[in-house]
């Protein structure tokens, strides 16, 4: 068992000596002495739940390129901003970003409120988020407690239960390390060194300026840290994606705005969300034609199952588009915004490149 070291400093005091000595530039992130740009902060926030900071590195700069503010993402059609996310996953963020922005121009003349409970009011900003832009973008005494706090947290206290049945406990915990002086830096010092140093496989700890008071190193149980809540297996369901080729075009429809996938370009196909037998797939094709089946379905985990869907694809010469299609030419299909099963669909069928 590791004994605790002795400390000159209390425990947030060093979190934020760290943080100044290694914070990363983040192209959200203001530089030390700058005013962060709410804007800015809620745009990365959105599109980083669910998504790695790597991967939002590559697409914040487009974004914030296309629509430098927000007024000018509130102008941008619906369909812009849907076809720009595209790739990201969880596409209801897209739909919530664009409306956030136009009720932040409408009802608060393009300035987000520094209130966490106004921020809360807002189009896909739930509570871990409006305390972010609270804390970061206004500096208000606001706690944000996501996946890398509750880690930092759960293995300094040693908190039994998985930090999702304790938030309260892990709230209140994070909270204590917070400075009345700096809450939005406590707030992205505790997310950094949960994401740099305190990794859920492999913790930094000699390099940590938590672990002289981390009960899960004193007890040499890091590993065991936070405690993990048993999951049921993600369901499978199977399902069918017809692409209808018509020359040098394909078949392509609007989704409902709800719902999966809502509001995307897409290849008509079975209802996604429900388990569709294999002698069912033919009744949901959208027009009549010799369709082939293509060999090995294409695969895709979505957050509550998993998707196997066999790929049929057809000629037609036909020229009307059946209702609610239209015929997208294949060279443009790479800027039709199609979510990624539909890409993965795509590049089975040898109309884009895997």
């Amino acid at each position: 068992m590791i004994k605790p070291r002795a400390r000159s400093t209390k425990p947030g005091a060093a979190l934020l000596a760290w943080y100044d000595a290694h914070r990363r530039e983040l192209p959200w992130r203001a530089l030390a002495g700058e005013a962060p740009d709410p804007y800015r902060v809620w745009l990365s926030e959105i599109m980083l739940q669910q998504t790695t900071v790597a991967t939002v590195k590559q697409r914040y700069a487009a974004f914030l390129s296309r629509w430098p503010a927000i007024d000018d993402l509130a102008r941008a059609p619906l369909d812009d901003v849907l076809a720009q996310w595209a790739g990201l996953g969880y596409y209801a963020r897209a739909r919530n970003l664009h409306a956030c922005a136009c009720a932040v121009v409408e009802a608060y003349k393009g300035r987000f409120p520094r209130d966490e409970a106004a921020l809360r009011r807002l189009p896909g900003v739930g509570a871990y988020t409006a305390a972010a832009i609270a804390a970061i973008a206004f500096d208000q005494p606001c706690v944000a407690v996501d996946g890398n706090v509750e880690r930092v947290i759960a293995r300094l206290h040693a908190v039994e239960a998985p930090p999702r049945k304790v938030a309260p406990l892990i709230r209140e915990k994070a909270a204590a390390l917070m400075s009345p002086a700096r809450p939005g830096d406590s707030v992205q010092a505790l997310m950094e060194l949960g994401a740099l140093i305190c990794a859920p496989r492999t913790p930094d700890c000699p390099a940590c300026p938590l672990s002289p008071d981390c009960a899960a190193r004193r007890l040499g149980a890091q590993s065991d840290y936070p405690a993990r809540e048993v999951k049921a297996p993600k369901p499978k369901r199977r399902g069918a994606i017809f692409i209808l080729r018509r020359g040098d075009e394909a078949l392509l429809l609007r989704r409902p705005p709800r719902g999966l996938l809502g509001g995307m370009n897409a290849f008509p196909s079975t209802p996604l969300t429900q388990d569709i037998a294999a002698a069912e797939f033919s009744r949901f094709a959208p027009a009549p034609a010799r369709w082939r089946a293509l060999e090995a379905p294409v695969t895709h985990i979505f957050t509550h199952f998993a998707l196997e869907a066999t790929v049929f694809v057809a000629h037609t010469r036909g020229k009307a588009a059946p209702a609610d299609c239209r015929w997208a030419a294949r060279a443009n299909l790479g800027k039709e915004g199609l979510p990624t099963l539909m890409r993965k669909a795509a590049a089975h069928a040898g109309l884009l490149d895997a």
